[in-house]
């Protein structure tokens, strides 16, 4: 046991002892106000519905930490456990190119990692979203779901871990910027191609049917200078009752997709002010300024494992006997968070920052009335809690607790 392992141990000790801590913190904070409605509140969602809130909360939270801590028993058995050795030392004994040997253990790693993940995956599906009433998806949707995935990342996986693999071997000391400008590329590309390509394969979208809507909403695009590739309705109801709109896509390929369950649950009035918030992020920026922040964060983090990798030490401290290019970049996908935990409550700052600029654009192009009335449908049928624990709520929460964001928009009403 070298330095390192010491050091990554105390890390991964201080991350997940500081999750369990907020978890258990929201849990016990929920359930101290699980008699009382908010008074904000208390007119628009019945108690039974706020105690099924704080209940499915309750469970999210526990079934999370236990999800923390099996993850956390996987990496140790990956790493100081011996499991990424055995794995590379498998492959290696097929004597194949570095190249191909990275690419096979990579894929490999990424296939055995799904498959430990697959039962937590089910049990959040069938029996956690399912005890409360959320769950539509069925066992076939539910695994061709996963061969679906399975399949598309192979095929798109294989030739970018190559092609990744190939410049590190190929380019000298500043390999981490040219796979830094290759990350940033490819993932420009696929956020273009999703929508299309990719979305299709897993769910039906269906042009809006509804011409008064659709033309309430064209009026509010052009009104704004926003084109897009369509307005589409998602089948949303195949897998889960949960609601959402959202924007999608990159440059001429953008397109608005409504959950076919929000369309049945909100009037008119209130899906033009959801869209108009949506359609704040992109007038404010938003996009492109969470493309750069996670540039800065990948640029950072690539030019730090840049260092890493000739260190024997940073291989030796996890585990792994023999220092290679692909499981450096594997060690360090995997230690990552224990180190990075501590910036969760920056960018969830920025990201209630952005709700709130999103929220200020839609009440002047909607009735603020209207999207109030909508997010308080949205918390009601999502079982979304009204009372969350203030300091778990800054550290993991992107969007503003219920009561501050519908305090900020009846400033607006004023």
């Amino acid at each position: 046991m070298n330095e390192f392992t010491v050091v990554f141990l105390v890390a991964l000790f201080l991350s997940v002892a500081l999750q369990w801590l907020l978890g258990m913190r929201h849990i016990h904070h929920v359930r101290r106000h699980r008699q009382e409605v908010p008074q904000d509140f208390s007119e628009n969602i019945p108690l039974d519905a706020h105690q099924k809130a704080a209940d499915y909360t309750q469970a999210k939270v526990r079934f999370g930490l236990t999800e923390l801590v099996i993850g956390t028993v996987i990496l140790l058995i990956w790493t100081l456990g011996g499991g990424l050795q055995l794995l590379d030392q498998f492959v290696r004994d097929y004597e194949l190119s570095p190249i191909w040997t990275g690419t096979f253990v990579i894929l490999a790693f990424l296939l055995i990692s799904s498959l430990l993940d697959l039962p937590l995956s089910y049990l959040r599906t069938f029996k956690l979203e399912q005890a409360f009433g959320f769950n539509k998806s069925t066992l076939r949707i539910f695994l061709t779901d996963v061969i679906k995935q399975a399949a598309i990342g192979f095929l798109i996986g294989t030739p970018l871990i190559l092609l990744v693999l190939w410049i590190m071997a190929t380019t000298g000391d500043l390999w981490w910027l040219y796979v830094w400008f290759t990350w940033l590329v490819f993932s420009l590309f696929m956020m273009w191609a999703y929508p299309a390509f990719i979305a299709p394969l897993f769910n039906k979208f269906r042009p809006l049917q509804d011409q008064s809507l659709r033309q309430r909403i064209e009026n509010l695009l052009s009104r704004n200078g926003f084109t897009s590739k369509g307005i589409f309705v998602m089948d949303g109801s195949t897998r889960s009752t949960h609601g959402n709109a959202y924007f999608t896509g990159l440059g001429a390929n953008k397109r608005i997709v409504f959950f076919d369950t929000l369309i049945d649950e909100l009037s008119p009035d209130e899906i033009e002010a959801v869209l108009a918030h949506e359609l704040g992020h992109f007038k404010c920026n938003h996009i492109r300024k969470r493309i750069i922040t996670l540039g800065l964060v990948f640029f950072a983090g690539l030019a730090l494992l840049g260092y890493l990798i000739d260190r024997p030490w940073f291989y030796q401290g996890l585990g792994i006997e023999e220092a290679s290019n692909y499981m450096a970049l594997i060690l360090f996908v995997l230690i990552s968070p224990a180190f990075t935990v501590y910036l969760q409550p920056i960018f969830s700052f920025i990201s209630r920052r952005h709700e709130f600029e999103a929220d200020d654009f839609a009440a002047e192009q909607a009735q603020t009335g209207n999207l109030i009335k909508a997010l308080v449908k949205l918390y009601k049928e999502n079982a979304n809690t009204l009372t969350p624990d203030p300091w778990y709520s800054a550290f993991h929460d992107s969007h503003p607790p219920a009561p501050i964001r519908i305090s900020h928009l009846n400033t607006k009403t004023a």
